[in-house]
């Protein structure tokens, strides 16, 4: 299954850089590519049949077979091809179905997509695939905590779980010009239980008397993590029109140490950061000429630190994840890096943002394996990922709107949706796996809100 995927995914995937050309003429009309034989798939997951036809204005026809193709029973009919929304993840020209996998078990699955007026013409998987026991779970309940904490309205703080609190890192609200008199803050809060939270250290990033020298310049959507038993702050954003090329350290919240001034992978923001096997690792990002005078580019390379001084790039063995950053949180999972979905923020050569739903997991962040070519959740940015329950979570984000729709899964590949959502849509929220609870922290709707997670 994952060499399916992994070939899936390297095979339609197309450069940033590159522009979409037209579909060739192919004999091997409506082939089937996902699922392609051997993947293992879930009881009530929803994946995405993916496939090639030779007339994207016709109707198609999808059935599935539980024994190898002798019988045969219908998905959907009548439905136009479709291309996954915004997704950059593989080629403009496949067409595609978001299938809720039914419940009867079998190792002899597969997909039939027929065109309509094609004269029968159809095409299947290529050989068998399974649907095994679902790992659909129950019980989970969502509650509002504060409607509005203590903390002013904010999107793209730091979220960290250090010594028994949730801690609150900075923040982003430029009409806010009383807590945010420089677009962004560098307070940091503290709470044991979500309603009460303590301001551990005021904004200094004021119009007046900011020392450079003792605190961090205010910022957002930075790297954040635990390491060492300290709280990290790896790198920044652009809002004040250069790069943050440091790295600070705190052991309380309130005095920070700038272990460096000087990265050698800047400049770049919205870059992936993890605590990992004793390192810091910060992979992808991109610069944005726009706010920050520098070269265009976006990465796809992986650095680590034993110390958060010095810095050493891991030689990626390709094929990996594509360029891309605005990822929220981190999921360190089954002894694992993980990269979920994220995209590219526009710039002057390349206006259109790219949106990822990929999934990619890393045992040593040099060689990747591609668990999901095509996950089920809408390609996203600025979104939410953490672990709880243990379950990888994907929260809210945005692709051209915020969104408010919330993830799982036990492997990568098999996700399933929790419904009915409470609160509103947002992107770049403060997301927390913490006393056996998934917290949901403010973010774009510009509230304080505080909501959890909980399971029965």
């Amino acid at each position: 299954m994952l060499f399916h995927l992994l070939f899936l995914f390297m095979a339609l995937n197309t450069s940033i850089f590159s522009k979409d050309v037209g579909p060739e003429k192919s004999e091997s009309s409506n082939r089937v590519i996902s699922p392609a034989g051997g993947e293992q798939w879930s009881a009530g997951s929803w994946h995405r049949i993916l496939w090639e036809a030779s007339d994207r204005a016709k109707n198609v026809h999808i059935e599935y077979s539980k024994d190898s193709g002798k019988t045969w029973n219908p998905i959907a009919s009548n439905i136009r091809h479709e291309y996954p929304p915004s997704s950059a993840s593989h080629s403009q020209h496949l067409s595609q179905y978001l299938w809720q996998i039914p419940e009867e078990l079998t190792s002899c699955a597969r997909v039939r997509i027929s065109v309509q007026g094609e004269g029968g013409l159809h095409g299947d998987s290529p050989s068998d695939f399974t649907i095994s026991p679902s790992q659909a779970e129950g019980g989970y309940k969502w509650e509002e905590v504060a409607a509005h904490a203590a903390f002013a309205p904010r999107d793209g703080a730091g979220a960290l779980v250090f010594k028994k609190k949730m801690w609150l890192l900075g923040g982003w609200s430029p009409k806010d010009t009383v807590n945010f008199p420089k677009i962004c803050n560098n307070e940091v809060w503290s709470s044991e239980d979500g309603r009460t939270w303590n301001l551990e250290k005021p904004n200094t990033f004021t119009l007046k008397g900011y020392n450079q020298e003792t605190d961090w310049e205010g910022r957002h959507t930075a790297g954040y993590a635990v390491f060492k038993d300290r709280m990290w702050i790896v790198g920044g954003d652009v809002n004040q029109k250069h790069y943050h090329n440091d790295v600070w350290s705190s052991a309380d919240g309130k005095k920070w140490e700038c272990m460096t001034r000087n990265v050698p992978w800047g400049p770049r923001g919205l870059h992936y950061t993890v605590a990992f096997k004793g390192r810091l690792w910060v992979m992808g990002g991109q610069t944005m000429p726009h706010f920050a005078p520098s070269e265009e580019r976006f990465y796809d390379d992986v650095w680590s630190s034993a110390d958060g001084v010095e810095w050493r790039q891991e030689h990626v063995v390709r094929p990996a994840w594509p360029q891309r950053g605005l990822i929220g949180g981190s999921v360190i999972f089954k002894d694992k890096i993980w990269i979920l979905g994220g995209g590219t923020y526009d710039t002057p050569e390349f206006p259109d943002r790219k949106y990822y739903n990929d999934v990619w997991c890393s045992a040593d962040g040099i060689h990747w394996e591609c668990r999901n070519a095509e996950a089920p959740w809408h390609p996203r940015q600025y979104h939410e990922i953490a672990v709880f329950d243990d379950k990888i979570w994907v929260l809210e984000g945005y692709n051209n709107v915020n969104r408010k729709d919330v993830w799982y899964s036990s492997d990568g590949v098999n996700w399933y949706e929790l419904p009915n959502t409470p609160w509103a849509p947002r992107h770049a929220a403060s997301v927390f796996s913490y006393d056996n609870a998934l917290w949901m922290v403010a973010g774009n709707n510009m509230e304080s809100d505080v909501w959890k997670l909980t399971k029965k």
